[in-house]
């Protein structure tokens, strides 16, 4: 027999233990507006999507078909992995007869995905990336989704959703969900950054922590130095100047969602620049990049193509590739300054000096 006076469960503990990812959705916009509902609907749907990728990828290595290529090719010209499909089906069901998204976008799919049933009322879009870091998924090592929400503008009558080339402030919400030991979704919607862990005995995502902030300068520094002779000078300066430097610590793991959550927590920064032969990268504007910015920009943090804010930048196709620079301001900065010394030395050799 117990004594209650002995259990003693601290107030702001269990309100936490209580805060779901929908629920905290409707504290953010502290009303029950049709606006709040909405989008906490539409968060438990990707919620969804997010637990039901995450069993599959648990269970991954003891089921058939699910491991390996399919043999196709993406509209990226990238082969397209067994899970990549999977997860963008996934996205796809758990919106269909929703009332809540008109159309779905995806870095998979060459156009748009409209769910006409949801069109007359569902006056929004998302944009996502399915499975990031896919060549992760054999090797069982992290990987992730990453997320946009933007409200649909006017009546979308060329069906090719021409009113989301627009810059990445436009954006209602955006975050990412991390496949790891735990599975993990960070959000925004404007109004500070926030992180949330499945718990599998509740089915739920629950509140790990709320307004998190990037460190104004971090030692990690992350990039796939495989690619060092490709790129152009200025990169490769900055990374010969972080190894001659104390302090910096080099993490890269494959996977765009590990590696920024990583920076998010620790700070540092994130490098995907161009080549020479690519100087427009690899990664998707639209997918990828504008909602990493969008989180980063809220965390306190910086995102960059080299010369300009990536959240400042109008796509001119849905899937657009831009370089990344991205995390805490101080770094982002430092590699700026890089690229923007380099291109002065340019100007200066352009000019003829004359006596």
């Amino acid at each position: 027999m117990y004594n209650s006076e002995q259990l003693i469960i601290p107030e702001h503990s269990l309100d936490r233990d209580c805060t779901t990812l929908s629920r905290h959705v409707l504290q953010q916009f502290q009303s029950f507006s049709p606006e709040a509902q909405d989008l906490s609907a539409i968060m438990s749907r990707i919620a969804l999507a997010a637990k039901l990728i995450s069993r599959r990828l648990s269970r991954a290595g003891l089921m058939a078909g699910v491991l390996g290529f399919t043999g196709e090719v993406n509209v990226q010209g990238e082969s397209v992995k067994k899970m990549d499909v999977y997860a963008n089906e996934v996205f796809i069901s758990v919106f269909k007869q929703s009332g809540l998204v008109c159309r779905l976008a995806s870095e998979e799919m060459e156009n748009p995905y409209y769910i006409p049933e949801n069109c007359p009322i569902g006056r929004y879009s998302l944009l996502y990336d399915p499975i990031d870091g896919s060549s992760n998924v054999d090797i069982n090592l992290n990987i992730g989704s990453i997320f946009s929400i933007r409200q649909q503008q006017g009546e979308d009558l060329d069906g090719q959703a021409s009113d989301l080339l627009q810059d990445g402030r436009q954006q209602i919400a955006a975050g990412y969900i991390l496949y790891g030991p735990a599975t993990i979704l960070v959000y925004s919607l404007g109004h500070g950054v926030h992180s949330f862990i499945l718990d599998p005995s509740l089915g739920e995502f629950i509140l790990s922590q709320e307004n998190i902030k990037i460190p104004e300068h971090g030692p990690v520094y992350s990039t796939n130095e495989g690619n060092f002779w490709q790129w152009e000078e200025p990169f490769r300066e900055y990374t010969r100047y972080v190894h001659r430097h104390e302090g910096y610590t080099a993490r890269y793991s494959g996977a765009l969602v590990g590696d920024i959550h990583r920076i998010l927590m620790q700070g540092g920064v994130f490098l995907y620049p161009g080549t020479v032969k690519k100087p427009e990268g690899k990664l998707r504007l639209l997918y990828e990049t504008a909602p990493l910015a969008f989180l980063i920009d809220q965390a306190g943090g910086r995102a960059s193509d080299g010369t300009r804010n990536l959240l400042d930048i109008v796509p001119d196709k849905l899937h657009m590739r831009t370089p990344l620079i991205i995390g805490s301001t101080e770094d982002v900065k430092l590699v700026e300054s890089f690229i923007q010394d380099w291109k002065r030395r340019g100007q200066e050799i352009a000019v003829p000096v004359h006596s």
